[in-house]
């Protein structure tokens, strides 16, 4: 313990076996003996606690209290008080005080309300930590971007942070949903409740109803005591459903009824559980679409799209990218630990040319590589760069010579419609309905010259035939995009 303690009484004797018996059991004690030299030592120094006795000369400890609260508000007050005047005491915590004690006292009790009284002020203070480290973390301040699209963003958000209404938020793969999902949360009146995700997409479906609304003991072989699901941990607070295109028709028939009744079972459960949870959901898939095929309900459609966010993917915002740039590089040469690096102009321009098919993220895993692999170069320059981004957009075409064998023409443009289609795909994070209105094609046309050369219909492999990587620039599509896209 090394915690400092004010003792403010006019009475010596008191502040003599105060002071003594504190300091014995380890704080540091400093001592007042009128209202104002406790007011103005509680302004000079740093104290944890204070001990204000209810009567004083001149200037009574109500007032003391008062000016003490009102100059350090996070600073505790524990009063002293007589048996006739406890009603004041109580007085006296409605206005600020944490606690109060009664004269006559032993100290074992003086010792215990000081203990208490600080271990109260230290959760608070690191609740209050938290929160703003939270708030710094999340904040809308913390989603890097200047353009017009950003700032429209901005604004949608502090608008409706505060909101009941469901969010439906939008986008491909690597846009940012769920962090705009958290800056929805933290900056609205819910930041000091709970925030719950669910990957609906990382969950099987035998097991994603479970984990979202739990089961009691016994409601199946290996439920040997009851457990709350995500909604219920989730309650009074906001729960983030990514990959909702993934949950299926079932589990969403189960959501939609909580979302019109505020209230689900657990499984094996026989009673109703209430709960007040704010919805925001995201996809990068066409929900309406899905809506078209009957792989997504209309009406839970609706229900969740009350409040519509729609996410720039990067090329959308090429103006941004510089400012990502930045923050990625002060990012990541300061978890390294290495000497501040900046871009050459002919690797910022590659990196401002290129489609970024795996957006933002894609762009953070291109600037944690480059620092990582850069050693001690300050200028980092193409030569940093994965291939992808110098090689994108180059077709190699073979040159005729006069006596030469030539060249296969419908080879070359295979070759060439190859790399547009998965550009296209890519960019639609292998959504062919979508990567179909890209080239302008049929999404039926789209999937023949899939089939014909050689292109999954799913995604996950990047070009070249090899499996996509993560972490070093290369393509990222989202897993089993394709199929029945």
């Amino acid at each position: 313990m090394n915690e400092k303690v004010l003792v403010v009484d006019d009475d010596e004797g008191v502040r003599q076996v105060l002071g003594q018996s504190l300091r014995d059991a380890g704080y540091r004690v400093s001592s007042a003996e009128s209202g104002e030299k406790a007011v103005a030592a509680a302004r000079e120094e740093a104290f944890d606690l204070v001990i204000l006795d209810m009567v004083l000369p001149r200037v009574d400890g109500m007032e003391v209290l008062r000016e003490i609260t009102s100059a350090k508000p996070e600073l505790p007050v524990v009063m002293i008080t007589g048996y006739a005047s406890v009603e004041t005491a109580i007085k006296a915590m409605k206005m600020g005080a944490v606690d109060y004690i009664v004269k006559p006292f032993r100290m074992e009790e003086v010792e215990l309300v000081v203990g208490k009284a600080l271990e109260r002020s230290h959760l608070r203070r690191e609740n209050v930590y938290l929160r703003r480290q939270l708030e710094t973390t999340y904040g809308v301040h913390n989603i890097i971007g200047q353009s017009p699209v950003m700032r429209r963003l901005f604004a949608l958000i502090e608008q409706v942070a505060s909101s009941r209404s469901t969010v439906l938020i939008t986008g491909a793969s690597g846009t940012g949903k769920e962090l705009v999902a958290r800056a929805l949360h933290f900056n609205g009146d819910r930041r000091n409740r709970p925030f719950v995700s669910v990957n609906c997409g990382g969950i099987p479906d035998s097991l994603l109803e479970v984990e979202m609304f739990g089961h009691v003991k016994g409601a199946f072989t290996d439920a040997v005591a009851d457990r709350p699901g995500r909604f219920e941990a989730a309650d009074t607070g906001t729960l983030f459903l990514d990959e909702i295109g993934n949950m299926s028709m079932s589990l969403q028939i189960k959501l939609l009824r909580v979302l019109q009744e505020r209230e689900f079972m657990p499984l094996g459960g026989t009673k109703r559980i209430q709960v007040d949870v704010r919805i925001i959901a995201a996809t990068n898939m066409d929900l309406k679409a899905m809506m078209e095929e009957g792989r997504f309900r209309e009406d839970l459609y609706y229900r969740l799209n009350v409040i519509f966010i729609q996410l720039p993917s990067l090329r959308e915002r090429r103006e941004d990218i510089p400012v990502l740039i930045q923050h990625f590089l002060n990012k990541y040469c300061g978890e390294m630990n290495v000497t501040a690096k900046r871009l050459a102009p002919e690797a910022l321009k590659a990196l401002m040319d290129f489609s970024w098919p795996g957006n933002v993220r894609q762009l953070e895993n291109v600037i944690e590589r480059a620092v990582a692999l850069s050693f001690n170069k300050e200028v980092l320059g193409p030569e940093d760069l994965p291939r992808e981004i110098l090689d994108e957009g180059l077709v190699e075409v073979p040159a005729l010579h006069v006596g030469g064998d030539g060249f296969s023409l419908d080879e070359v443009l295979a070759t060439y419609e190859q790399r547009m289609l998965y550009q296209a795909l890519e960019h639609a994070g292998w959504v062919k309905t979508r990567a179909a209105e890209l080239l302008k094609i049929k999404r039926t046309t789209l999937i023949e010259k899939m089939k014909r050369l050689g292109i999954p219909l799913k995604g996950g492999v990047a070009r070249g035939g090899g499996p996509a990587a993560n972490g070093t620039g290369a393509i990222d599509p989202a897993p089993d995009q394709g199929a029945n896209n």
